[in-house]
């Protein structure tokens, strides 16, 4: 049956409301269902007015003393009425002829609203109303009344009526919420029938227990949590499954290659490194697709694991593409791969979306003839007119930054004959396993856990503005004593522009404050060439003190920068500010990162920037700051799935999880016929990331 076509059969709906309850995400009855409420009232009880106080949100009668049509700056309605307690005012703004009529004087009208005002002033604006008949026994309602999330042109009533309607149709009903969920599992679970939950909570019982309710911690909220992250875990397991039936090339080589790199390193590897390298020398021997995420903190040493599987690839005759989601990044890693391989006879091409005419073209007939053997670049790796000739591993650096759509394309570069390539992500954000393991099930997992040796511990302080002139006297110490510094301007606006600009007057108003110094100066309106230039200046030491704009959170390595500025640092979430703080102790100098904080500080910056003084931990940063933001923000929303969540909330719901993975491994395993209905009733975008 037609999805729209199902919401047209039911009674009152037309063209109109099917394109407001899209602004919904409603596309289908089960849609319709999935809507839950916001919150409850409770009209199951008459208040007396005598007892109301301000901000009540009650049911009461009475009976109609005087109605009035009151002007001023807005005409209004007046409606005074009194049930022998007390008197009530009801107040509208909109109303007409017969709603005056309706409400003569000795009308009885039972009134639903929010109560405002106080002792005998008190009033109702634009009650909710109907008159009743004192000689007929009206019921009250013995269910508390749900308040949904609506949209523009879409009445509270109306959805009530339409989400009612459907409920109270049991044939409808038992066509739409089929159980798929195996008895045995319920039972074992201690879970009620989807339809039963469904049914409660959208019209609870008046003696329910409302604040596990209101938090969605109520079993019959959690049995619906449970299956839709369940939905989630299925399709992600049947994404890995689906992934590892492809073909790849197998990459078996001598590794004389990455001995020859690893001869060049002025350090050894950490055992965390070394026992990564062998995950992924062991992925990419296989020839079977390789998707693996390695996750560790700043610093950690992911740039020289990506590097080692990159030689694999390479002595293999395979090109590798690395895409970062910057150019500051992607030019970063150029550097870093030109110096590393090039001695070794590799080729390193570049290609942003900044490099045009014959330069381009040059870089584009390499990549389709092959000579190109490794090509760094951002987004412009994927775009039309970009060809390789034999494609074999793609490493992606931040990967969170990027939506699957991004990163499907670059790896349909590579189909050929062949399969797929392999797929290498990275990020420096630190993820707490459990949301890893949700979150990227499709995935294995690589954690490097470890610092290299000689790191020092950045000290991080928490200064207030009024105390600039001081952190300034600090910085001109550190240059003095022939450190690098970083001073990181930020702005709440989304404005490049303003945050450019931002940049710029610091920049002048340092150089006034501390005329001996170099200072350069770097932001993201600058021409790539230009922003090479002045990173290329500061590393080599010929700049003291770097001002600049957040584009230099990632891949920026500066051994001898050992203190960092970061301006209204409570403008930036936590993995932001950590991110930026690892642009620092790189080297063996004591390290410290200065967080300077404006004008009061609401609850959640203070606990943000405590965090930071407690602790350089990144795993520790990433758990406070998925409690403070939850997952969509930490993992970046767009390829994980998990902020079309309806239901369920991961930071509330992440209890279920262990369940969730034994009783996935279950339905795989004994009910293979139901995990096709589950996914498809969950996830709106079906398996849209099955070939990521």
């Amino acid at each position: 049956m037609n999805e729209q076509l199902t919401l047209l059969s039911l009674k009152g709906v037309g063209p109109s409301i099917v394109e407001k309850l899209a602004n919904l995400n409603i596309a289908s009855v089960a849609d319709l269902l999935f809507h839950l409420p916001l919150r409850y009232q409770d009209r199951t009880r008459l208040v007396a007015i005598g007892s109301l106080r301000n901000g009540d949100e009650i049911t009461v009668r009475g009976e109609v003393q005087l109605t009035e049509i009151k002007y001023g700056k807005r005409r209004m309605l007046l409606s005074r009425i009194s049930d022998g307690t007390g008197f009530l005012t009801l107040r509208f703004f909109h109303f007409n002829k017969q709603q005056q009529e309706r409400m003569a004087r000795g009308a009885l009208l039972e009134c639903f609203g929010e109560v405002r005002g106080a002792g005998g002033q008190l009033e109702m604006v634009h009650p909710e109303y109907h008159e009743i008949n004192a000689e007929v026994n009206h019921s009250r309602a013995e269910r508390l009344t749900p308040v949904y999330p609506t949209t523009e042109g879409l009445r509270q009533l109306k959805l009530r009526s339409l989400i009612h309607s459907v409920l109270s149709n049991a044939e409808l009903m038992a066509e739409q919420l089929k159980e798929l969920l195996p008895q045995n599992i319920l039972a074992q679970e201690n879970m009620p029938g989807l339809q039963e939950a469904v049914r409660y909570v959208h019209y609870p019982p008046a003696d329910t227990e409302l604040t596990a309710l209101q938090a969605g911690t109520h079993p019959f909220q959690q049995r619906l949590a449970f299956e839709e992250l369940l939905a989630h875990q299925l399709s992600l397991r049947e994404l890995r499954h689906r992934h590892q039936l492809k073909q790849a090339p197998g990459m078996k080589v001598p590794g004389k290659l990455s001995q020859s790199f690893l001869a060049t390193l002025p350090f050894t590897l950490t055992a965390a490194q070394q026992r990564v390298v062998t995950e992924i020398t062991h992925d990419l021997n296989r020839e079977h697709p390789m998707q693996r995420l390695v996750q560790g903190d700043v610093g950690s040493g992911k740039t020289v694991v990506a590097a080692l599987a990159t030689t694999q690839a390479v002595e293999a005759g395979y090109q590798v593409a690395i895409m970062a989601p910057t150019e500051l990044l992607a030019e970063q890693h150029r550097v870093n791969f030109t110096q590393w391989l090039a001695p070794l006879g590799v080729s390193v091409t570049w290609l942003s979306g900044k490099i045009k005419g014959k330069t381009r073209q040059q870089a584009l007939v390499a990549m389709e003839d092959g000579s190109a053997q490794v090509i760094v670049g951002t987004q412009a790796l994927f775009q039309e007119g970009v060809e390789f000739a034999k494609l074999g591993l793609i490493i992606i650096d931040e990967q969170h930054r990027f939506g699957v759509h991004q990163r499907l394309a670059l790896q349909n570069k590579g189909a050929n004959g062949k399969g797929v390539p392999h797929q290498l992500v990275m990020t420096a954000t630190p993820i707490p396993r459990t949301l890893a393991q949700t979150a990227y099930a499709d995935l294995d997992l690589s954690v490097i856990d470890e610092l290299p040796p000689g790191r020092t511990p950045i000290e991080t302080v928490v200064v207030s503005e009024q105390r600039r002139d001081e952190v300034v006297a600090r910085t001109h110490r550190a240059c003095q004593d022939g450190r690098q510094a970083y001073w990181v301007c930020t702005l709440v606006e989304e404005s490049e522009k303003l945050q450019c600009q931002a940049a710029q007057e610091t920049a002048e108003d340092l150089h006034q404050a501390l005329p001996d110094l170099r200072i350069g100066l770097v932001h993201g309106r600058l021409k790539s060439a230009e922003k090479a230039q002045v990173m290329a200046t500061f590393k080599a030491g010929d700049i003291d003190l770097l001002v600049a704009t957040t584009v230099i959170e990632v891949g920026v390595d500066v051994p001898n920068a050992s203190l960092m500025i970061i301006d209204n640092a409570e403008r930036l979430g936590l993995s932001q500010l950590h991110q930026l703080r690892g642009r620092v102790g790189r080297g063996d100098q004591k390290s410290s990162c200065v967080l300077l904080y404006g004008a009061a500080l609401s609850r959640t910056a203070k606990s943000r920037l405590a965090t930071l003084r407690e602790t350089n931990d990144g795993f520790i940063v990433a758990q406070r700051d998925l409690e403070i933001r939850g997952p969509g923000e930490l993992l970046g929303t767009r390829q994980t799935g998990l902020q079309n969540l309806r239901i369920a909330d991961f930071q509330r719901d992440q209890v279920l999880l262990p369940r969730i993975a034994v009783c996935c491994e279950t339905i795989i395993r004994e009910y293979p016929e139901s995990v096709t209905p589950l996914v498809t009733r969950w996830l709106s975008t079906g398996m849209q990331y099955a070939k990521v």
